[in-house]
């Protein structure tokens, strides 16, 4: 980052970055059971290679970040195996040919430690990047994320990751509420639906960037 004040190209209009201790990445998920055929994702009739379009995107925002000595934070979606942090309101809803805890080709399904709980190998988090498990789809929800952020100085989150409608704009919409200015990078999120994808970015930025603003990663990568 050149300098406080660097402006990325976004949408409904510029962003403007605080400076380099305040910014930081965020990658949502990206996670075998979400991305590889086997896991979660596959277990409730999803196209998982929609899902992997953007890991070479995400990967180039990672190299950015980690080349500058910015900070990069990444979560996981899983449980204890015992499950007792997974209310049955999630484990039993619609009709997956595995739900939460059955044992799948990658071990037990979004059970914290478990193969297919993993990240996927390209994005691995590199030494001393921040790893926030969480029981729930905000990256908020008791996960102490706020304190986190709040002790380094980050105020403005980037971010990535999977899946746009739902843990990603969950986030958004918690980090919103607790202050953050946030920008979702549109080419490095993705939905097994592409038509909520579309429908969550105009959401997001709509009503002037009612809950954040909206960019190509190449704007990012520019700005950086």
């Amino acid at each position: 980052m050149t300098a406080r004040g660097t402006e990325i190209a976004a949408r409904p209009y510029p962003f403007r970055l605080a400076g380099r201790e305040s910014v930081a990445l965020l990658v949502i998920d990206m996670q075998r059971d979400f991305l590889e055929p086997g896991g979660f994702g596959a277990a409730l009739g999803n196209d998982v290679l929609r899902l992997q379009r953007v890991v070479p995107t995400v990967r180039r925002l990672l190299d950015a970040f980690r080349e500058r000595g910015l900070t990069v934070i990444h979560t996981k979606e899983g449980h204890r195996p015992d499950l007792s942090d997974c209310p049955a309101a999630k484990r039993d809803r619609g009709a997956p040919g595995l739900r939460i805890g059955d044992r799948g080709p990658m071990g037990r399904i979004l059970v914290l430690g478990e193969p297919g709980n993993d990240f996927v190998p390209e994005l691995a988090p590199a030494r001393g990047e921040l790893v926030v498990p969480k029981p729930g789809k905000g990256a908020f929800y008791r996960t102490g994320l706020d304190a986190r952020l709040a002790a380094r100085g980050v105020t403005q989150l980037l971010i990535a990751g999977v899946t746009t409608e739902v843990c990603v704009q969950t986030t958004m919409r918690e980090a919103n509420d607790r202050g953050y200015e946030c920008l979702l990078i549109e080419d490095a999120t993705e939905s097994y639906f592409p038509e909520f994808k579309a429908a969550t970015l105009e959401m997001v930025r709509a009503q002037g960037a009612i809950v954040g603003w909206t960019a190509p990663a190449s704007a990012v990568l520019a700005a950086l």
